[in-house]
């Protein structure tokens, strides 16, 4: 684990997560990696954060079926918890490109959004759920990011709404575009004229 808090290129973490099994490791045994993570010094760096995101993660958040254990919870919130930009550029983007439903993942981003991301990574969500095509799937993601009650920075908020809008003949008969709606509209009262 001391190697972890040394400057290691790409290919070699990626190679050390390999021998170690990282992304086939137990629950139980993620969650106590986890802890020995935020307890190195100096913290990782970000491209370190983001590869061990990827390893650790990944495979099992894309594969989720049901709803995450309380071991893959708990160790999901304690990296969040420190290197919550690098995990959200490696896991939502995956969230957001992944074909079809995908309802836990969904819930699972939400839920992240709601309890455990820092506001400037709740921005960044919204920034990722911008960026693709708009669909049922996201517009929850987008109701847990102002349900934070967070103040959006007025260019979001102005490609949030111009977004809403653009979509709006697409989502005629959705209830959950609706709800969006007036989320906006009650969340950011002061900025949406």
């Amino acid at each position: 684990l001391s190697l972890m808090s040394h400057p290691l290129c790409h290919p070699q973490l990626e190679g050390l997560c390999s021998f170690l099994q990282l992304s086939t490791c137990p629950e139980p045994s993620l969650v106590r990696f986890c802890s020995w993570l935020l307890a190195l010094t100096p913290d990782l760096s970000y491209t370190s954060a983001a590869v061990l995101a990827e390893q650790l993660f990944l495979r099992r958040v894309l594969s989720l079926a049901q709803p995450p254990s309380r071991h893959l919870m708990a160790a999901l919130t304690s990296f969040c918890s420190k290197y919550s930009h690098p995990f959200c550029r490696v896991l939502v983007a995956a969230v957001l490109q992944e074909p079809g439903e995908g309802a836990e993942q969904t819930k699972l981003m939400c839920e992240l959004v709601e309890e455990c991301l820092e506001p400037h990574s709740v921005q960044l969500v919204l920034s990722q759920v911008l960026e693709v095509p708009l669909s049922e799937k996201l517009l929850p993601v987008l109701q847990a990011v102002l349900g934070r009650q967070e103040v959006l920075p007025p260019e979001l908020l102005d490609l949030l709404v111009l977004t809403l809008c653009q979509q709006a003949p697409a989502f005629a008969t959705s209830l959950n575009y609706a709800k969006l709606v007036m989320a906006v509209l009650t969340a950011c009262q002061s900025q949406v004229s």
